[in-house]
């Protein structure tokens, strides 16, 4: 979804480095969201413990915005409720679910000059919010986030939920060429004139819209500010892993699309927003062969340890075919990011959509033998996990042989980048 703006509105825009609070009046400076969806229980607890925060550290007027996605138990009526009590709290009830949705409802048409968001449970230390805003309260950035991937974050969750994070991560650098490192933590804040021209373009409604606002901030050249932070795990959270990490994988898979054809117009944006595009080279002059092949190796082992970790983390799930195909995916996504940077010597943005297109097709190789393996033992007996595990790692070992050979003869063939550098 595109909209078009007029070139004049361009001359509204702040230029980087300016406060956006210069000119509010009695508006808030601060609106800090909190989507909601049946949460009655938490919903209370966490509104007087961000209200007192917030008059208490917080030296510019504000307001806490309750988004009620649909809710279906008594969250709406403790949301009007605690309304009445505080006269900074508003309660917006949306009729249908929807992080994204939620967000883009309020901020689309909150008068605040910096829109935060946060959530429920705040599993994010509210030490952080100081930090988090205050760049964008000074002009100095765009959007901010809270990161438990920065250094000096400390983080406390299972190692399940530690380790898909970190995969996630490394395919948005993979596929997007992502320079942030933890799209998926619920504490962010965007100033409230970059969000009225980014929301236009930002298609998602559930748990993907914060990845791709960040991507196209970070297309359109805005500054994203980071924000090490203190996160504790609540363990008894709704999300469910599985099927997020599903829309994800198919809100990357549209965002690649939609980048690379141009039907979100980047220059535009950055046109309209006034920033310039940063360009960075890449280098031409690839590592030696046996400098490329000691790489690929350690790749390789490390792609192959986080592919039978995921592999053993879903099996029992959802069986032991999805388990592979969806341990595959994301281990050859992250695998050709890492190969593209560290074994093949290329770096910046320009290529990477088509470099994990080919990728892709070279996975499907992979799949074909690993799915293959698993289809031949379970056909012929019952094997166990051993067998299994065997004969997966096999199949997995012939596979990076032979990707490998298309990576380098086709994929990342240097004759190729160097064609490309001289067309552009």
């Amino acid at each position: 979804m595109t909209v078009s703006l007029p070139s004049a509105e361009a001359d509204t825009m702040p230029r980087p480095g300016t406060s956006p609070v210069a000119k509010l009046g009695s508006h808030p400076v601060l609106d800090v969201v909190i989507p909601v969806y049946n949460e009655e229980t938490d919903l209370e607890p966490c509104i007087r413990r961000l209200y007192a925060h917030l008059g208490e550290q917080f030296p510019y007027p504000f307001r806490i915005t309750i988004a009620d996605n649909a809710s279906t138990d008594t969250t709406l009526h403790v949301a009007e409720r605690l309304a009445r009590e505080f006269p900074e709290v508003v309660v917006n009830h949306l009729d249908e679910k929807g992080r994204g949705r939620a967000l883009r409802a309020v901020w689309s048409t909150s008068d605040a000059a910096v829109l935060a968001y946060m959530d429920v449970d705040l599993s994010t230390d509210l030490a952080a919010l100081g930090p988090l805003v205050a760049p964008l309260i000074s002009g100095h950035s765009d959007l901010a986030i809270g990161s438990r991937l920065a250094r000096g974050a400390r983080v406390v969750r299972g190692p399940k939920r530690e380790f898909i994070s970190r995969c996630y991560n490394l395919i948005l650098r993979g596929t997007l060429a992502a320079r942030f490192s933890d799209a998926q933590c619920g504490f962010k804040a965007i100033r409230a004139d970059v969000a009225a021209r980014l929301l236009p373009h930002v298609e998602d409604t559930g748990w993907f819209f914060d990845t791709e606002l960040l991507v196209l901030a970070q297309r359109a050249g805005l500054r994203i500010h980071e924000v090490p932070v203190d996160w504790v795990d609540d363990p008894d959270s709704s999300v469910n892993i599985i099927a997020t990490a599903k829309a994800d994988l198919k809100g990357i898979m549209r965002l690649t699309r939609a980048t690379a054809t141009g039907a979100v117009p980047i220059s535009k944006l950055r046109a309209q927003l006034g920033r310039e595009p940063i360009n960075v080279s890449t280098p031409g002059v690839p590592p030696s062969l046996p400098k490329q092949l000691v790489r690929f190796a350690a790749v390789g082992v490390a792609s192959t340890l986080a592919y039978l970790a995921l592999f053993l983390l879903l099996r029992n799930g959802i069986g032991s075919q999805a388990a592979n195909l969806f341990a595959l995916l994301v281990t050859a996504i992250a695998n050709t990011a890492v190969n593209r940077r560290v074994t093949f010597g290329i770096r910046g943005s320009r290529g990477a959509g088509k470099h994990q297109f080919e990728g892709l097709i070279v996975f499907g190789l992979g799949l074909a033998l690993t799915s293959g393996s698993l289809a031949l033992l379970n056909g012929l007996a019952h094997p166990g996990l051993v067998l299994e595990l065997g004969a997966l790692v096999l199949a997995n070992l012939t596979a990076t042989v032979l990707r490998f050979l298309l990576l380098r003869g086709w994929v990342f063939n240097p004759r190729r980048q160097l064609a490309a550098e001289e067309e552009n």
